[in-house]
């Protein structure tokens, strides 16, 4: 993955954590995302791109049994390694790789129960990394197993123009992909590259599927309590989800 983006990722990953507490987007995710873990008892989980952990520790407050997160930024990871030890808990293992590219010499489990990936397919630079994303999920992934993500909707629709704390700018586009800036809206705001495969954002399940996915879902942000409490603010959400949090399982005899 490109350089710009690891260190963007490691000046800045280590406030990320105030970004699932502080802006409307991320409550609304976290609902959902939790949501979609269920009840995760005695589970073992892969989390590609994990960052600092948020998903991870999520996983395991739903009862994962152990996590282990991959990501290319060291100090995102420091950031979630010295969280977890402020806990006293050695639940997660951390491993610095790229999840685009082949993973086979990271010491990983031979397969998990559940695979995350927290929008890092919206950090794919061309097809080729989009894919090699999926074909690690389904590397690691279990038959019947479960895999949860995290991607962009519609970056252009009015629920990335900052209402919800977050904005979307810098648009260029090639015929496969749309580079942008994110902008959180915390205190200070942070700032990262994207990178979004149009497949993904259109939902499109037919490469997934060549790796032995199937039974895709996506959750239903009007569903939600945080949705419920002011449809009026959300309308804009509900009307043109800026993001989508999805599942899909692997076929038994993929």
């Amino acid at each position: 993955m490109a350089s710009q983006l690891v260190q963007e990722y490691h000046s800045q990953g280590g406030q990320y954590s105030a970004y699932a507490t502080e802006i409307p987007f991320a409550k609304l995710e976290t609902e959902l995302f939790r949501a979609a873990l269920g009840d995760c008892t005695g589970l073992t989980v892969l989390d590609l791109g994990g960052g600092s952990g948020l998903k991870a520790r999520e996983a395991i407050d739903a009862g994962a049994a152990a996590v282990d997160v991959v990501d290319i930024s060291v100090e995102m990871m420091r950031a979630g390694q010295e969280f977890e030890n402020s806990l006293g808990r050695s639940v997660v293992t951390w491993h610095t790789g790229d999840v685009a590219q082949d993973m086979t010499h990271l010491p990983l489990r031979s397969s998990y129960d559940l695979v995350l990936v927290g929008w890092t397919f919206d950090h794919a630079h061309n097809l080729d990394e989009y894919e090699g994303m999926w074909r690690n999920a389904a590397t690691y992934l279990k038959p019947d197993g479960r895999l949860i993500s995290v991607r962009v909707g519609d970056p252009h629709g009015g629920a990335w123009d900052g209402r919800y704390g977050a904005f979307i700018s810098a648009f260029e586009e090639t015929s496969d992909v749309l580079n942008c800036r994110y902008t959180l809206l915390l205190d200070p705001p942070l700032e990262f590259e994207g990178s979004m495969i149009k497949l993904s954002m259109a939902g499109d399940t037919r490469l997934p599927e060549k790796y032995g996915f199937t039974d895709f879902s996506t959750l239903k942000p009007e569903d939600t309590a945080v949705v419920k409490a002011d449809p009026e603010f959300w309308k804009r959400f509900v009307d043109c989800p800026g993001f989508v949090i999805f599942q899909a399982k692997k076929r038994s005899d993929a």
